[in-house]
């Protein structure tokens, strides 16, 4: 369930809120007259939250190009050069 909190609870309670974000990796709704305003989170989280977001994209931009006709590369070679380059030697 989100938990949600005034914006006066940033100013009263920001330390609270800080550690339910980092304890619970959830982030925290914040309403303002009591319309949702913004939402604080751990960096830990927003950063997960935006590589999955690129990872999205990259195979949503993948998926596009084998859709067009693009020619994709041979796993196993791409592979083998990928472990060439990381350990040095195959």
């Amino acid at each position: 369930m989100p938990k949600i909190r005034p914006i006066s609870d940033l100013r009263n309670n920001a330390n609270e809120i800080s550690e339910f974000c980092h304890n619970a990796r959830e982030p925290v709704f914040i309403t303002k007259n009591g319309v949702g305003d913004m939402v604080v989170m751990s960096i830990e989280v927003y950063e997960r939250q935006q590589a999955q977001l690129e990872l999205y994209t990259k195979l949503a931009e993948a998926e596009a190009e084998i859709a067009n006709g693009v020619e994709g590369k041979d796993f196993f070679e791409f592979a083998k050069k990928l472990r060439a380059n990381v350990h040095g030697r195959i």
